[in-house]
């Protein structure tokens, strides 16, 4: 079979359950171009994208000038490895050092990658700086969390699907519940080794739970009590996508540790992020980490022009306001609803919980539902639909993916 033949959605999916790993279970439909907010199957069907990649293409599928970023620097210089200098990665790490509003970048690929490398650099600052006994230090984390499927995420993962038959695992880190502040202060209170607190701004895999208002900023000044480092997972709240270029703007807190991926590329190229101020990054020396590919010449070109359409197309007040209009939409019909138990969320990340319980295939075949009617979403944790559609959306096509959910529920209204 010819790379480039066309072929039929379920030759597709025959291809990739023949040849490919079953560590995925996709909606059954075979996606071949996206543009904006659309996307079009093999046959030519048009659907709205309401996952957005889990929020990676917050602007938009193949936005141009991203694409073209992308294109000119591939065609010029794609790699050099950071054995040498190559002349995009300083002016990358400049913009967006001041556009976050921190000292130094650290450039690697993906989130998991990203997250790996904000928990090394938080283990070695506290042996360095804070002074804790070396191989002693441990990180707070929080039930529910998802920061990826590498060994040591899933060490402090409750998800059995995630962890099961994968030990042993890492030690190191305190479970906490999250939202919790007094959980929070009893663990740093009686625990002089705790070097820092890696959260979820709102826990997007687990449901998109958004925490109560000021357990960010209560849970940074913790942290500033205790002299422990407040790591901000933004990977997928990040960049826009609720409203404020970043989750942890909304209670004006400022991490000492910033977790980006996904959308700081545009959803075109792997490209993430881990950004601190000198007196944090410094702890880092040669050999210490890194990447052949982190801080390459086209994901310096590609994540500028990103966040440059982030800030010029204003994609944040735009998720703000599109945000609310999608609640009070959807909450018009949950009053009457018996299938749809509320919606909840931030900006342009939201979620539906479905009256069923987790085991139940109600939200999957809600979401097939909604497959045929032109709209692509996919179930989290059982009985949670997530929405996150692209941020370049008008409002006149966010009521018309509004009567779509809607007029799909009512199929299922007993």
């Amino acid at each position: 079979m010819a790379v480039l033949e066309q072929l039929t959605s379920q030759q597709a999916i025959d291809l990739e359950n023949k040849y490919g790993a079953h560590n995925y279970h996709p909606l059954p439909v075979v996606l071949s171009k996206g543009e904006g907010v659309y996307v079009w199957d093999v046959d030519g069907k048009r659907y709205y994208d309401f996952l957005s990649a889990y929020s990676a293409v917050n602007q938009g599928h193949c936005h141009p000038k991203i694409v073209n970023a992308m294109v000119q620097q591939a065609q010029t210089l794609a790699l050099t490895s950071r054995a040498f200098y190559n002349d995009m990665l300083g002016k990358y790490e400049k913009f967006a050092c001041e556009f976050f509003g921190f000292d130094k970048l650290l450039p690697m690929n993906t989130g998991a990658e990203a997250v790996e490398t904000a928990l090394k650099l938080c283990r070695k600052w506290a042996y360095e700086v804070k002074g804790i006994a070396e191989n002693e230090a441990e990180i707070i984390v929080c039930e529910n969390n998802f920061h990826g499927r590498t060994t040591t995420i899933i060490s402090f993962s409750n998800d059995p699907v995630a962890r099961k038959n994968f030990g042993p695992y890492t030690n190191g880190f305190i479970k906490i519940e999250y939202n919790n502040l007094d959980a929070l202060e009893s663990v740093l209170k009686n625990n002089p080794n705790i070097s820092g607190f890696l959260v979820e701004p709102i826990q997007g895999e687990a449901g998109v739970y958004v925490p109560d208002e000021h357990y960010l900023s209560g849970a940074k000044a913790l942290c500033e009590k205790y002299h422990v480092l407040f790591i901000a997972d933004e990977v997928q709240t990040g960049i826009a996508r609720t409203g404020k270029l970043l989750a942890v703007d909304h209670e004006n807190v400022k991490p000492d540790i910033l977790i980006l991926g996904k959308a700081i590329s545009g959803g075109v190229y792997p490209v993430s992020a881990v950004l601190a101020n000198n007196s944090i990054m410094d702890v880092i020396k040669p050999g210490n980490h890194g990447s052949t590919f982190g801080g390459n010449p086209v994901a310096a070109a590609v994540a500028t022009a990103a966040l440059e359409v982030i800030r010029d197309e204003k994609l944040a007040e735009r998720a703000s306001v599109l945000g609310d209009l999608f609640r009070k939409e959807l909450n018009k019909y949950i009053e009457t609803s018996k299938i749809v138990n509320l919606v909840r969320g931030k900006g342009l990340l939201n979620a539906i919980v479905i009256n069923d319980d987790e085991e139940s295939d109600t939200a999957w075949n809600i979401c097939l539902a909604l497959r045929d009617n032109g709209l692509l979403a996919k179930p989290t944790h059982g009985n949670i639909i997530r929405f996150a559609p692209p941020l370049v959306m008008t409002e006149e096509q966010l009521l018309d993916c509004v009567s779509i959910i809607t007029k799909t529920l009512s199929q299922f209204e007993e």
